[in-house]
């Protein structure tokens, strides 16, 4: 009476209704697996992550992180794992401390500087323009008059 008992829990364990169950689970795994591996820089690639990269070195890090999930490990640690093998490097966004606060502000730094020196120029050639003396042409002479004349003529044919 046990055998069959024993067989139908198993029939009933390996049914297509408990299936959904793995499928829900493998692809909240994988929607994880994703998030962590877009953060994550392929050290073969260097412009890719390693969601994205299709080099041997990205899928074996893509499973290194399913392992360390289904381990339980949290998104951080694994993050600290590849930063303890890789160092900053492997970031794809560099993170904001020390040093690298040059690479998050140089860019708003230097425009900065670079609009103060356009409007401190400006302003000294518009004072220099505007401060130049209006000065009192001299008058034609007759050998410039007729050139003019003749000048003039000439646009008109």
């Amino acid at each position: 009476m046990k055998l069959p008992a024993l067989v139908a829990l198993l029939l009933l364990l390996g049914s297509p209704a408990a299936a959904p169950t793995r499928q829900v689970d493998e692809a909240a795994l994988d929607g994880q697996i994703r998030e962590i591996a877009k953060t994550l820089r392929c050290a073969v690639c260097q412009t890719e992550n390693i969601w994205e990269s299709q080099s041997g070195l990205a899928a074996q890090m893509r499973e290194v992180i399913r392992e360390r999930l289904q381990r339980g490990d949290s998104p951080e640690q694994i993050k600290a794992y590849f930063l303890s093998r890789y160092g900053d490097y492997i970031l794809m966004e560099p993170r904001k401390h020390g040093l690298n606060w040059l690479i998050w502000a140089g860019p708003f730094v230097l425009l900065l500087i670079g609009g103060l020196l356009l409007v401190r120029t400006l302003s000294r050639w518009s004072a220099r323009t505007a401060a130049a003396p209006n000065e009192a042409l001299p008058p034609l002479t007759e050998s410039s008059r007729a050139r003019l004349d003749r000048e003039l003529r000439l646009l008109d044919k």
